[in-house]
């Protein structure tokens, strides 16, 4: 594939260059892609009856988003860093539009598909707005607007559960979606006209062989984690799709060693810094993720069993819905504690948060108040690790590898959940009780999910450990412009 010149940088901003502007709406748009996570979660079971076809079908409204997001990532982080940042995020939110309006003028399998594969390629909407970020803002605010941006993804996950099901419960469900696709047009537009495009760019040549292997890896790997449960761990399809995923990803990873522009450079990717965050990332993935997993459970268990509280999807949201404000407050303060002591001691006390919480979980289940508490614990401790982990990732980065390393960390959190829901998945259909005639989720199957989410924090707390001590994450570094190379700027 022959290079591909670098367009000319814009001779002038689409508007002027306000902070404070530029960080509310790049976290806006952070959160409209977010909320797509939880927005299908309150439909998920009547959609057999909304579009005619057997559950067994209507579950790929879900695994295609997921499959969508993970391929997306990187490929739009590394787009960004060559062609543009602001132009990627505009195409990734005209894809989480197009979507939901697709969506919302379905009433069959097929749109419903096509609509969630695109919201999925949204997702490098997160990592390209924090590349944004480290090209626009001022140092000493770069720390408090990453850490706001990477929270986001936490934010709309939780503020949107409470949202969904409410629509769901008193309007028509593709309302879901027609208010899904506003909010995306308000973002494709605060976007145009308030964010400026970064004049910080690589060019060179688009590496699309290993954008092939990286997807048909990743495609492997989380079709076999989503689907394992139902079509057996021990399936030849399951196994098959395993080993498929570790060969092409060995593979894929020997032929990036010898690319001159890979599309995820391994190297970097090797760097103590980089690498034990990246391993935070996928495990904090995976401790935030099995919450959600287990409270909305819980809740809406019959007080019957003893442990079930009885209550309906609106109340699950209304509980999980306080973590998403907590995440916002906390995320800011993160920053605060990374300038005066690192990000790498802001990501351990994160991690020791979430692993408190996991632990109180254990034995304070009982009462919707306890349920609450839990999750906004749970929810400071993600607040000031997500607001860690990017300033850890780009003060050992280039500029120029900004988007690609913030995409690489933002896809192992997604990894991380996807393992938390075939783990849980594997406990809960394992660990059950008669009640009715029907196998419910035991108690104690909750407690071990607590007790693995617990550990899953604990792990990150040992990884962060292993950081190095020096203190450049604190002063958000940005490499001058002076120091790239000719090809990376505009």
């Amino acid at each position: 594939m022959p290079d591909i010149p670098t367009p000319p940088a814009a001779s002038t901003d689409p508007a002027p260059r306000n902070p404070n502007v530029i960080v509310a709406v790049l976290a806006f748009a952070g959160i409209v892609v977010s909320l797509m996570q939880t927005l299908v979660i309150p439909i998920v079971p009547e959609l057999p009856k909304y579009l005619n076809a057997p559950a067994s079908d209507t579950a790929w409204a879900v695994t295609a988003t997921l499959l969508a997001a993970a391929v997306a990532t990187p490929i739009a982080g590394r787009l960004g860093d060559m062609y543009g940042k602001r132009r990627m995020l505009l195409l990734s939110l005209a894809m989480v539009t197009a979507g939901s309006f697709i969506v919302a003028l379905s009433d069959s399998l097929t749109p419903m598909i096509l609509g969630r594969l695109l919201q999925g390629l949204s997702a490098g909407v997160i990592p390209l707005g924090l590349s944004i970020m480290r090209d626009e803002m001022p140092a000493e605010r770069l720390g408090a607007s990453t850490a706001l941006m990477s929270a986001s993804l936490g934010i709309g996950g939780a503020l949107g559960l409470p949202v969904a099901a409410f629509v769901a419960d008193n309007f028509d469900w593709h309302a879901l979606f027609w208010a899904s696709g506003l909010l995306g047009v308000l973002a494709l537009a605060l976007v145009s006209l308030l964010v400026p495009e970064s004049k910080v760019r690589t060019g060179g040549r688009f590496d699309l062989l290993g954008g092939i292997g990286l997807a048909g890896g990743l495609v492997a790997l989380l079709l076999a984690i989503s689907k394992g449960g139902a079509w057996g761990w021990a399936s030849g399809t399951t196994v098959g799709l395993f080993a498929t995923a570790v060969i092409v990803l060995v593979a894929w990873g020997f032929f990036e060693l010898r690319t001159a522009q890979p599309l995820v450079d391994l190297r970097t990717t090797a760097k103590p810094q980089v690498l034990f965050t990246n391993l935070a990332g996928l495990a904090f993935g995976f401790s935030l993720f099995a919450l959600q997993l287990i409270v909305p459970q819980i809740m809406q268990l019959p007080a019957q069993t003893g442990y079930g509280l009885g209550e309906d999807l609106l109340a699950v949201g209304l509980v999980l819905a306080p973590q998403g404000l907590v995440v916002m407050i906390a995320a800011p303060l993160s920053s605060k504690i990374s300038r005066a002591f690192g990000a790498k001691y802001t990501l351990m006390i994160g991690a020791v948060i979430v692993a408190a919480g996991y632990a109180l979980n254990i034995f304070m289940m009982s009462e919707v108040w306890q349920l609450v508490l839990i999750s906004c614990i749970v929810g400071a401790g993600v607040g000031f690790a997500y607001g860690a982990l990017p300033t850890l990732i780009m003060s050992a980065v280039p500029v120029s590898e900004t988007g690609s390393a913030n995409a690489v960390n933002t896809l192992l959190r997604s990894v991380g959940s996807s393992l938390a829901s075939a783990a849980c998945g594997v406990i809960i259909s394992q660990m059950t009780i008669d009640f009715a005639g029907h196998a419910l989720p035991s108690e104690n199957s909750f407690k071990v999910i607590m007790g693995i989410g617990c550990g899953a924090a604990l792990l990150a707390l040992l990884l962060a450990s292993f950081l190095p001590r020096r203190r450049a994450d604190a002063t958000a570094d940005r490499l001058p412009s002076a120091e790239l190379a000719p090809a990376q700027k505009a």
